[in-house]
């Protein structure tokens, strides 16, 4: 089971998914998101890690600021996490995870042919792209996922509560939570990043 923990802002979070066991973290350069962080702090924290694979979500962002960001920062993946075309992702230079938002924008032939080595099915919420921290109809997405050819995450209120519901029901090839791991302040909490993941690498 892969685990991304998203919305990193700080070195000690990224410390912490690191040292626990995370394979991924993430970094959300798209300032529509409450949880943007500059590429500069980004490229810092990078710096600031070695085995865990960096990856940076973009929101219709134009494909120059993508490529630049993603060298300033030295990341291993970009996140596509708007409408995004086919044509646009074939001109980003790095290895793509594309997110789709289920009941809005995902369609089981457009998700398997996109140029994406990871697909990530995540909740729809009008007029917000993502890191809501709700939860969508698993069931039934679980449906239509499981006709994927190409490996999936799961995201939209992953929590230390549900992740092994999320696990059971998708049997994806990963999961990435943000939201549930931060504390009052919207900052991410090493101790609950901690807890996750312990959670995860015990039980799967």
């Amino acid at each position: 089971m892969l685990i991304k923990i998203c919305g990193i802002k700080d070195i000690e979070a990224a410390r912490a998914a690191e040292e626990a066991g995370a394979d991924f973290i993430g970094f959300i350069l798209s300032p529509v998101s409450r949880r943007y962080v500059e590429p500069e702090k980004a490229a810092e924290i990078c710096r600031g890690v070695s085995r865990i694979k960096k990856v940076g979500v973009f929101v219709n962002a134009a494909v120059e600021y993508v490529n630049n960001t993603a060298k300033l920062c030295g990341l291993d993946y970009v996140q596509l996490h708007g409408r995004e075309s086919a044509d646009y992702a074939a001109k980003i230079e790095y290895p793509l995870i594309k997110a789709f938002r289920y009941g809005d924008d995902f369609f089981l032939e457009a998700a398997d042919s996109y140029p994406a080595e990871i697909i990530l099915l995540d909740s729809f919420t009008k007029d917000e792209w993502g890191g809501t921290g709700r939860a969508f109809g698993w069931k039934k997405a679980a449906i239509e996922a499981g006709r994927l050819t190409k490996p999936f995450f799961v995201a939209g209120g992953i929590s230390t509560e549900n992740a092994l519901e999320a696990i059971s029901i998708f049997n994806p090839a990963g999961l990435d939570a943000s939201g549930s791991l931060e504390d009052d302040a919207g900052n991410k909490s090493p101790e609950k990043i901690r807890d996750y993941i312990e959670l995860l690498k015990r039980s799967t």
